[in-house]
């Protein structure tokens, strides 16, 4: 399906902590200005309050009318089924709270909902990353072309999607792809999440530096301090990012042992790829090899590994979460 083509409209929002941002898309592209309402996570009532508000807004500001509504929020939910569970950053929602089916009610239009690691990775597949790659490998005159893609998304936690085929991958339970759930090479006491998200980035740069974790400085802070451009513990600042990379190229790689397709990495912490890319990718390669060929005296190089590739979000992580909302909508709909 090609959705950049599509004239119908959807209405999506990205859904933060403090900040809710809706908006429209048609053919990928935003035809509204963004809304923006806070999200009162905190207050059940006002949160819902305002969600129904933001759509409204938006609604008002469609060239035409909207065909659907489909969005991430964070987990844990059951996302066919449009409830949503206990939040740790929205505690207003606690016990399930049915989202999709009081916007469908109240907006008379199909409602869709997943978590943002998944619709991160088929924005990327659609439009970013896998495309991206699959062209390059026509400019190069290569035969090979992907059609799987692995992805994570690394900021507030640690998040996972997989799209087999063009076609997203949610599992029986709408749990594939939950990455965060893996081991942590690190530190095993702990899952893979707490060594490749915004926590873990300040912790590591806390204990190097001999403070407090709520004394260090946030991930873009540090990422200025392991690059020079700003003062602090540069040495732990470099590990920081290391460390990150380290345990993200792990618990990738045993994901992509399973999925065997490209990887893409997004979030906000991605934004200091430069620093943690390297020992990601170390977890990853291979160990190519010189084998003699038989009764000779000459040498071949070999590589026993079928080779995959991994590389940062082409679109930008928001971007790709809502032209994945938008096509998982369309698909829905037929």
């Amino acid at each position: 399906m090609n959705s950049s083509k599509d004239k119908r409209i959807v209405m999506t929002l990205d859904a933060g902590g403090t900040n809710f941002r809706f908006s429209a898309i048609r053919g990928n592209k935003p035809v509204t200005e963004t809304v923006a309402m806070p999200s009162n996570g905190d207050n059940l009532k006002q949160c819902l309050a305002n969600i129904v508000e933001g759509f409204t807004r938006i609604k008002k500001a469609c060239p035409a009318a909207p065909a659907a509504i489909s969005f991430a929020f964070p987990g844990p939910a059951d996302y066919p089924a449009g409830i949503i569970g206990d939040l740790g950053n929205l505690p207003g929602f606690r016990g399930g709270i049915a989202l999709g089916p009081m916007l469908q009610k109240k907006f008379g239009i199909p409602t869709f909902i997943n978590n943002d690691g998944d619709l991160f990775v088929y924005g990327e597949a659609i439009a970013g990353f896998l495309p991206y790659v699959n062209d390059l490998l026509k400019k190069a005159g290569s035969p090979k072309r992907y059609h799987n893609l692995f992805g994570v998304t690394m900021g507030t936690g640690f998040g996972g999607g997989i799209v087999r085929n063009g076609e997203l991958f949610i599992g029986d339970n709408s749990m594939a792809g939950e990455v965060w759930l893996l081991r942590n090479k690190l530190n095993p006491g702990m899952n893979a999440e707490e060594g490749c998200c915004i926590r873990a980035v300040r912790r590591t740069y806390a204990e190097g530096a001999g403070i407090a974790f709520d004394q260090a400085p946030s991930p873009k802070d540090i990422e200025a301090i392991a690059t020079g451009k700003a003062a602090g513990n540069k040495a732990a600042a470099v590990e920081a990012y290391r460390r990150l990379g380290e345990v993200a190229g792990d618990a990738m790689g045993n994901a992509l042992t399973l999925i065997d397709g490209l990887a893409v990495i997004g979030g906000g912490v991605a934004k200091g790829y430069k620093l943690f890319l390297p020992a990601l990718v170390d977890e990853l390669k291979g160990e190519t090899r010189e084998i003699v060929i038989p009764d000779s005296n000459r040498k071949l190089k070999y590589d026993p590994l079928q080779r995959l590739g991994v590389g940062v979000s082409r679109l930008g992580t928001s971007e790709a979460v809502a032209i994945g909302a938008y096509a998982f909508a369309l698909q829905k709909l037929g």
